[in-house]
Order: C-alpha cells, then structure tokens, then sequence
C-alpha cells in the first residue's frame, strides 16, 4: 500500500467520524421519501405491538381481531410495514380497544409542508384532552 493510499483512508477515517445531530426522524434523516408518514406507522405499529403484549395475546389471536394472517401480524410487530397503510394501522388498533384522536393544527405562512406525528396519551387521560361531563 503507497502512502498515498494511507493518507487517503485516514481521511477517509477522520470523515467518518463527524457527527451530526438527527432531526427526530430517523426516516427523514436517511432520505426515505415520505418520512414523516413512514414514521407515523413506525410509532403506530409500537402501539400495537404494546397493545397485544398488554392484553396478552397470541399473535394468532391479534390475526383474527384484525382479519389478517398470523404471519401479517408477526411482520408488524417486527417493523415490516409494507403493505400497511396508516388508516389499516388505525383500525387495528381501534380492534385493541385503543381509542385515536386526529387533531389538526394551522400553522402560520411558514413555507415548510405540515408534519404528522403520532402521540401517546397519558394512561387514563380522557379522550378529547379536555375534561368529562357529568
């Protein structure tokens, strides 16, 4: 090996080593098209994933709640989301007894395209975040 080469590959080394913080979303980072849906399903799939461990149930039984194979449902559980559209997502977990909430905020003129994001409610909080009538 030359020393060119060597000087090279320390370079190399040295680049590699630059860090740079991340934007929240792993998905946008790597460039995946779509990233802030592909993160959306990423949360909404742990969601469930928690949902059948919580209720203990077999993935067998989480297929048939969801009219799905067995297979379909290891796949989720392990972050496969091909094939798995946001609105199918939401209705499994509908299926677990989990309530959702779509809220939509306006955003001044800032020029950036709006974000989706998926949030867990605090156990026991009512649906609504605002308080129950009696």
């Amino acid at each position: 090996m030359s020393t060119g080469t060597k000087k090279t590959a320390k370079s190399r080394a040295r680049q590699a080593d630059v860090v740079r913080e991340g934007s929240g979303n792993v998905f946008e980072d790597l460039r995946v098209p779509d990233s802030g849906e592909a993160l959306a399903k990423a949360e909404l799939a742990i969601q469930i994933a928690s949902a059948i461990t919580d209720r203990r149930l077999t993935q067998v039984r989480a297929a048939e709640l969801f009219g799905v194979n067995q297979a379909d449902v290891s796949d989720l559980v392990r972050g496969k989301l091909t094939g798995f559209s946001t609105g199918r997502l939401l209705r499994f977990l509908n299926a677990l007894g989990r309530d959702i909430e779509i809220v939509v905020y306006a955003r001044g003129r800032t020029g950036r395209l709006g974000r989706l994001r998926v949030l867990e409610a605090a156990q026991g909080a009512p649906a609504g975040g605002g308080t129950r009538r009696k």
